[in-house]
Parts: C-alpha cells; structure tokens; sequence
C-alpha cells in the first residue's frame, strides 16, 4: 500500500472519529477511547498474524474459532495448575501446533487454504462445544485477569502488547530477508521457488506465527472476560480480515503493509464503538461489517488493476 493510500485512510479514521464525537461527546471521554484501544487490540493482534498468511497468497478462516478452543484450555490449564505462565504458554503452543497442522494440510496434501480452513472453523468450534458441553469455564486465578484488563500507567497492557508486535512485525515485514521472501512467495511462487526461496517453509513459518499471534489474542480474550467461554470469536474472522482487507493487504497475495493494517483495524473499531454509543442495534452492526468487507475488496481490485496497469506501461 503506497503512503498515498495509507494517508486517505488516516484521513478517513479522522473524518468517522469526528462525526462520531460530534453526535456523542462521549466518544472522546478517555474511558471510552481506552476501551475503544482495548478491544482494538484483539482484532489488531490476530489481524498481524493473518497478514502473514495472506501476504504468502494463502488464507486462514479458522481464528475465531481457534480463539475459542485456545481460550479454553489456557483457562483449564490455569486451573488444573494454579500456574497463568504454563496456561499461557500450552495456549500459544495450541494456537502454533493449529498452524502447523493447516500447512501440513495447504503444502504437503496440495488443499486450498480456503477450504481447509473452513473445514477447520466448523471442527474447532464443534470440538470445544462437545467437550465443554458449551459451558463457560471460569478462571479460578484472579490475577489471570490482570493481562486482558490492567493498563501499564494509563494505557491497557492489551494494547501495549499490539504496539509492541505491531512494531516487531513491521520490522520484519520490511527490513529482514523472511520478510522479503514472505511478498516474494505471496507474489509469484513459481518464481520464488525458481530464486531459491522453500516456499514450503515459508508458507509454514506464516501459518505458525499467525497460529502465535491468534492465540496470543485468545489468551488476552479469555484474561479480559475472566473465562474461557466455547462461543468466544463467533464471527471473529470477519471482523479481523475485513479489517486487513480494507488495511491495502492484497486478497492474492504479496502486497500490504502493517501500518495500512492497524489503520483498517481502527477504522472499524471506531465504527463498532460508534454505533454502540449511538444505540445502533447490534444487527445494523453486522450489516456495517459486511458492506465494508465488500467495500475492502472492491478497492483491492482496483489496486491490482491499478498495479497491473503499471506493470504493462513499464513492459512498453
């Protein structure tokens, strides 16, 4: 995404951000703008992680429901063990062990992401309803909760966590050879493959960073509702790729950037929380979601037009 688009973007979260506050003056209470951040943090923190996998041309439809099953057992290991380091780090190595299995099935049995996934979203969430006979579990260590609802000074710990990977992730993205080689793959495997680059490999270290960072979001999920809940991130994904979508991350791969990602993801964030202070019912919120993932797609197309166009004058 060029610094063109990133600035219309910055100008649109400004311009919704305005008209906001100007009908609900609550909206820019420092209250309200640090939960608006916190739950900007779980969308944020998984839309990281799924930017890998989309960046590499492949996709991943299973987070929320991932999310779920991963809430849960960190809270059960939690419990059984008294011990919120072992919880957490069962949780994350869940959430990785998920991602190798989904470039297991993508890279070595040849299955679209797509499908697969999708196959895996209904698996999950069936698995963690028949094992918790979709009953919530509550955490029975009351510092848990500390992760998903205690600031670090006057900012949420969750959300300091985002601008920490966020920072991290651009780095790599922009600055390190595996983040190169990440938009090489996602832009022409062929070719990839023909300059050396294991697009296998790749294509695993994506699926299991994005399995890190979804779970990493579960963990902050399941802290803040002091809980592991089996209903947790129903509609999850949509939210968090319409959000990367509309951030310039391009649905064929090999294109996007970080920063375009975090604004996608407070431009529908601010509108989430804008609707909830003006009273909108929660099923024009859906309606909101799904017009702005077709509007997200709709200007990626015009930005692969827009792309190939350039490629063909440079060829002339």
């Amino acid at each position: 995404m060029s610094s063109f688009e990133q600035s219309n973007l910055l100008i649109a979260l400004i311009i919704i951000c305005v008209i906001i506050g100007l009908i609900n003056p609550i909206f820019f209470s420092f209250e309200n703008l640090m939960n608006l951040l916190r739950q900007a943090s779980l969308a944020g923190i998984a839309g990281l992680g799924i930017t890998l996998v989309i960046l590499t041309g492949e996709w991943d439809l299973s987070i929320g429901s991932a999310q779920a099953m991963i809430g849960v057992l960190t809270v059960v290991v939690i419990n059984a063990t008294n011990n919120i380091f072992l919880g957490v780090l069962c949780g994350l190595g869940l959430g990785i062990a998920m991602g190798v299995f989904h470039a297991t099935l993508i890279t070595r049995f040849k299955l679209a992401s797509l499908i697969v996934t999708l196959a895996t979203l209904s698996i999950y969430r069936g698995a963690i309803m028949v094992i918790t006979s979709a009953s919530s579990i509550p955490v029975n260590n009351p510092n848990f909760e500390i992760i998903g609802t205690g600031y670090l000074g006057p900012i949420p710990i969750p959300v300091i966590i985002l601008v920490v990977l966020a920072i991290l992730i651009y780095f790599i993205t922009r600055h390190t050879t595996f983040g190169r080689n990440l938009y090489a793959v996602g832009a022409n495997s062929e070719a990839a493959k023909l300059a050396g680059i294991n697009v296998i490999m790749y294509k695993y270290r994506a699926f299991m960073l994005n399995g890190a960072l979804v779970a990493l979001a579960a963990v902050v999920l399941a802290a803040r509702i002091n809980s592991g809940q089996p209903q947790a991130g129903v509609g999850f994904e949509l939210a968090v790729i319409s959000a990367v979508i509309l951030g310039g991350v391009s649905l064929s791969g090999g294109r996007g950037s970080i920063v375009g990602v975090i604004l996608g993801i407070m431009i529908l964030s601010v509108l989430d929380n804008g609707l909830v202070l003006l009273n909108v019912s929660s099923f024009y919120q859906q309606i909101v979601r799904g017009a702005v993932l077709i509007l997200a797609v709709y200007f990626d197309e015009r930005r692969k037009d827009s792309f190939q166009k350039k490629i063909l004058e440079q060829d002339t």
